[in-house]
């Protein structure tokens, strides 16, 4: 089984800033690609970040040039460091992964928990 444990959301004033990580472990034979979700109340699960292996990157448009999103392949982890937060970016932040339990397997998703990130003063 693969597990994601997610870390560091919590209350920040508009402005301020606040870094994600997550961590994978289990039966892992690689990673494609690794990335944050979030939803917001009433509002669909939408990408914010993704990154491949190679290190392509992606981002939605609303957090362009606020957000960064990094990994570290030897150890199986994603960061999103979220700077100049706004309330709108307020939501339940979900890390994802693709990966294969096995070389021959298929490709799967595979979601943490999630964790609370609100901004408000």
């Amino acid at each position: 089984q693969v597990q994601l444990v997610e870390s560091g959301g919590g209350l920040v004033q508009p402005g301020g800033s606040l870094r994600l990580s997550c961590a994978a472990s289990g039966s892992i034979a690689s990673i494609y690609a690794m990335g944050w979700y979030r939803q917001a109340p009433e509002k669909q699960r939408e990408l914010v970040a993704r990154i491949t292996s190679g290190g392509s990157t992606n981002y939605a448009d609303s957090v362009k040039g606020r957000f960064t999103i990094s990994r570290d392949n030897a150890k199986n982890t994603v960061d999103l460091q979220m700077n100049s937060l706004k309330p709108e970016d307020t939501a339940v932040y979900y890390c994802n992964i693709a990966a294969r339990e096995k070389i021959w397997s298929r490709w799967d998703d595979y979601w943490g928990q999630g964790t609370q990130v609100t901004v408000s003063s």
